[in-house]
């Protein structure tokens, strides 16, 4: 009947209260009303509790759930780039190391940076149109993680093999741009990408990437005042890498890498990350205050007559 299984249901409530005390009084268990945010540790005095208080014996296993990576308390993985920046802010405040943020941005969020650096052909007439024909990417540790050769919509006139290092042999392996926009834009969905004079990457992907998801070294003052050159000069990649982080990039003639300096633009951003994203930081716009509600907005006022056409209130009368 329903009296006998809610008299079953207030016996079986009134077991567990009292298990509940008496693994509270042994300080198996918090106090009530508390929410423990550790993983309550089960052993023997528990399992004796639970089998003097039930009367039975409970299989409890010996194995303790691993707690998830806890990445930060005050930054997700998805965290926007403003929210990025004030982060940063933050921690420089807490700390002048720069290591201790360095160290923070690799815990924070692994893959939220990348490099690229893309390799162009000539196109169209007298081969000045630049086209796409060798991308490649890497991780905040300048690890490859993209570096393929690219077919151009348009046959090549001039290799620029002194500069770009493409040859006719690099073709045979390459795949049509389409595909390759493809692959390359989905790796840079949601990233902060860095590179040096980027505009011109982007422009032989036929892609624009969010200016607050922009890195670009070559614009970054930071970089030529380290460097002692003028900040409104144009410092190539290689001048900059000889001068900060004294390796030699873009020597012989059989071209650039794009691998060697796509790693380039990200050890540079590295060299000045903490000061660059609390220059940021500081740049950013102030939130917009909350809209005020509007009451004639309000859901729960629209069956008042206040807001009831006249001409309608009137037929109905």
């Amino acid at each position: 009947s329903p009296q006998g299984r809610s008299k079953k249901k207030s016996r079986k409530h009134q077991r567990f209260l009292e298990r509940r005390v008496l693994l509270e009084q042994k300080g198996l268990l918090s106090p009530c009303g508390r929410q423990s945010t550790q993983i309550p540790v089960v052993g023997p005095e528990a399992h004796a509790a639970l089998t003097k208080a039930n009367g039975t014996t409970a299989q409890l296993s010996d194995k303790v759930p691993k707690s998830k990576r806890v990445i930060s308390a005050s930054l997700s993985p998805s965290a926007s780039p403003d929210s990025i920046a004030r982060h940063h802010s933050v921690l420089l405040s807490q700390g002048n190391g720069s290591s201790k943020v360095r160290t923070s941005s690799l815990v924070l969020r692994p893959g939220k940076y990348v490099a690229i650096d893309c390799e162009m052909v000539g196109t169209g007439p007298q081969g000045r149109l630049s086209e796409l024909a060798r991308c490649s990417v890497v991780n905040y540790e300048g690890d490859v993680i993209y570096d393929k050769y690219v077919q151009p919509e348009l046959p090549i006139v001039d290799f620029r093999t002194r500069w770009s290092g493409i040859t006719k042999q690099h073709m045979k392996r390459a795949i049509p741009f389409k595909a390759a926009q493809a692959e390359i834009l989905k790796i840079l969905k949601d990233k902060i990408v860095v590179g040096h004079a980027i505009h011109n990457d982007f422009q032989a992907l036929k892609y624009f990437h969010p200016k607050d998801r922009t890195r670009d070294t070559s614009q970054i003052p930071l970089l030529k005042q380290r460097a002692g050159m003028p900040v409104r000069a144009n410092v190539s990649l290689k001048n900059l890498a000889r001068h900060l982080l004294h390796k030699r990039i873009q020597v012989g003639c059989k071209g650039h890498s794009s691998v060697e300096d796509a790693q380039t633009a990200m050890e540079l951003y590295r060299l000045v990350e903490v000061q660059w994203e609390k220059e940021l930081a500081r740049s950013l716009p102030p939130r917009p205050p909350s809209p005020v509600t509007d009451p004639t907005a309000d859901s729960s006022q629209y069956l008042d007559d206040q807001y009831w056409p006249t001409d309608l209130m009137a037929s109905s009368l």
